[in-house]
């Protein structure tokens, strides 16, 4: 049986899945709470890295050292890049890539990791069509959205830095961890996807959008991570 590393930046945007678990059992690490269990019948590893990168990064490859996961899914909000794209809607990932890497002085484009082959990290096209085909029968009420997620050690909320990230990376969503997570699955060769509600517009009205908005958005994405795994669950038993 395959196991999966489920995480959460926030107590928030895992506590619903963790109520869902059964046969669990806790294990703390770095000051995170591993909570390892069945959810709706696969093994999974669900967590609450913590804010930013670094904490990502962290949980990210406990997740590979002690608990062997096979497929890593970061799940929670983010803000919207694109006008098409609305609150409540979810994007997910194709690709993730750091927006505030900036090796630029010296000779790297910014957001290119310096000796590093790719900075672009291609989540896993097999899990990327499964969970759209999930999000789009049960979340009839909203858009599902596929592209670039940003990440970046910095909360969005202005118009004028929306529209760099826009024009420098063509992102669609901006949140803090996601492509952490990406890169650590990269280098340890583990298919990964970032899910993310929108839970605001990524610019001057952030502030008064996310608190209204984020709770509907963790809904949003524990209907599709249910149905995710229902449609998974004979591959992932293998």
């Amino acid at each position: 049986m395959k196991c999966v590393g489920l995480i959460g930046a926030m107590e928030e945007e895992v506590s619903l899945l963790k109520e869902e678990m059964t046969d669990t059992r806790e294990q703390k690490k770095a000051g995170m709470v591993f909570v390892k269990g069945m959810l709706w019948g696969v093994e999974t590893v669900a967590v609450v890295s913590g804010i930013g990168k670094v904490n990502m990064a962290i949980c990210a490859q406990i997740l590979v050292d002690d608990y062997n996961v096979d497929i890593m899914i970061n799940t929670g909000v983010a803000g919207s890049l694109d006008a098409t794209i609305d609150i409540g809607d979810i994007v997910l990932s194709k690709e993730a890539q750091q927006h505030d890497m900036d090796a630029s002085p010296l000779g790297d484009p910014v957001g290119v990791i310096p000796r590093m082959d790719t900075s672009v990290f291609q989540a896993d096209a097999g899990l990327l069509q499964a969970a759209k085909a999930a999000c789009d029968k049960v979340n009839t009420d909203i858009h599902c959205h596929i592209g670039k997620v940003l990440s970046g050690d910095q909360f969005i909320a202005s118009a004028q830095k929306k529209e760099y990230l826009v024009e420098t990376f063509k992102g669609r969503c901006a949140e803090m961890e996601g492509a952490a997570m990406a890169q650590v699955a990269y280098l340890n060769r583990i298919p990964f996807l970032v899910i993310r509600a929108i839970s605001d517009k990524a610019d001057n009205s952030g502030h008064e959008d996310y608190s209204v908005f984020a709770k509907k958005a963790i809904v949003h994405s524990t209907n599709l991570l249910r149905q995710l795994y229902q449609d998974q669950r004979e591959l992932w038993e293998v």
